[in-house]
């Protein structure tokens, strides 16, 4: 499974903050959510309107590359 870039950004943070008794758990979600919606609309964009008009076959790809909702 492919590593999205705010995960390996998230850890690169991590590392650096150790110690910091703060949780980016809620901060990561969000991002890791609004992140899924970019590259599903970037894949239904390149897919066409026309070829898939509900986005499942853009969100199938996402889930399967980068294990959906982790």
């Amino acid at each position: 499974m492919k590593q999205t870039a705010v995960e390996w950004l998230f850890n690169q943070i991590k590392k650096d903050i150790i110690g910091i008794e703060y949780d980016y758990a809620d901060e990561l979600k969000q991002a890791k959510e609004m992140e899924k919606e970019q590259m599903i609309d970037a894949a239904y964009e390149f897919m066409g309107t026309n070829f898939d008009p509900n986005k499942g076959r853009a969100e199938q790809y996402y889930n399967e590359t980068y294990g959906g909702n982790k």
